[in-house]
C-alpha cells in the first residue's frame, strides 16, 4: 500500500475517467455510511466468479442499512479487452469477452451467447488510465518497491539496485498505467476496498476469501 495510503488513514477518492453505471459518486459525500468498493477487470474470470457475486451478496444484504458498495473497473493488462467501450457492453448489455465469456461459458455462468448470468446492481465507474511516461519518477519508483519489497531498506546495496533495475524495466514494460489501482497499491484483481463511516480505509483485500460480509459486520457494529 502506498506510503500516504495506509490502513486507518483517509481513503482517497477514486480517480475515474467515467461514472458508467449510476451517478458520480465522491468518498466524501458518503461520511456516515461504510463503503466497498469493489475492484475487477472486465477480462478477468475470477472477478466474475469470486469478488463481484461477492460485493453483490453485502449490497443485497446492507444497502438499506448504512452500506454503500460501488464497482470500480481497471486495467493494468489486457488493455484492449479491458477498457471502457467493453465495461458500457457488460453493463448495458451483459456482454461478456476474451478469458471470462471462456470460462464462464465452462461454467454454465452465461446467457444467450456471451452474456452474463446476473446483473451487477450498484454504481459503477472506470478507474482513469493514463499513458505511461518514462522516465518514471524517482519518488513513484521508490513508493512502488517500498510497496512489493517487506524490509527494503535492509537489503545490501548491491541487492537494492538490482531490485531498482528490475522495476525500472518494469515500468519501461508498462503501456499505461491505472490511477486508483496504483494509489491504493493494489495487487490485482479481484480487490477489495473497505472504508469505515469515517472515511478512514479499514481493509484492502486481494482475490476472495469470503470474508467481505464479516469485515463490513463488524464495522457496522462499531
Amino acid at each position: 500500500m502506498s506510503l500516504d495510503v495506509r490502513i486507518g488513514s483517509i481513503a482517497p477518492d477514486l480517480k475515474v475517467s467515467e461514472w458508467v453505471q449510476g451517478s458520480p459518486v465522491q468518498l466524501k459525500d458518503l461520511l456516515g455510511d461504510i463503503v466497498v468498493v469493489e475492484v475487477f477487470q472486465v477480462n478477468c474470470p475470477g472477478c466474475f466468479i469470486y469478488g463481484l457475486p461477492e460485493a453483490i451478496d453485502v449490497f443485497n444484504k446492507y444497502n438499506e442499512n448504512g452500506v454503500k458498495v460501488l464497482g470500480l473497473a481497471t486495467a493494468f493488462e489486457d488493455y484492449d479487452k479491458n477498457n471502457i467501450e467493453n465495461l458500457k457492453l457488460l453493463l448495458t448489455k451483459y456482454e461478456t469477452i476474451g478469458d471470462t465469456y471462456l470460462t464462464l461459458k465452462q461454467q454454465t455462468n452465461i446467457l444467450n451467447g456471451n452474456k452474463l448470468s446476473y446483473k451487477i446492481p450498484f454504481p459503477v465507474a472506470m478507474d482513469l488510465i493514463v499513458k505511461e511516461s518514462l522516465p518514471v519518477q524517482e519518488s513513484r519508483l521508490m513508493k512502488f518497491i517500498q510497496n512489493n519489497v517487506p524490509d527494503y531498506e535492509l537489503y545490501h546495496p548491491k541487492d537494492k539496485e538490482d531490485i531498482k533495475k528490475r522495476a525500472i524495466q518494469y515500468f519501461e514494460s508498462k503501456e499505461f498505467s491505472a490511477t486508483t489501482f496504483e494509489e491504493y497499491a493494489l495487487k490485482g484483481t479481484p480487490s477489495s476496498i473497505v472504508i469505515d463511516k469515517e472515511g478512514k480505509l479499514r481493509n484492502v483485500t486481494f482475490g476472495s476469501n469470503n470474508s467481505l460480509r464479516s469485515m463490513v459486520e463488524t464495522l457496522l457494529r462499531e
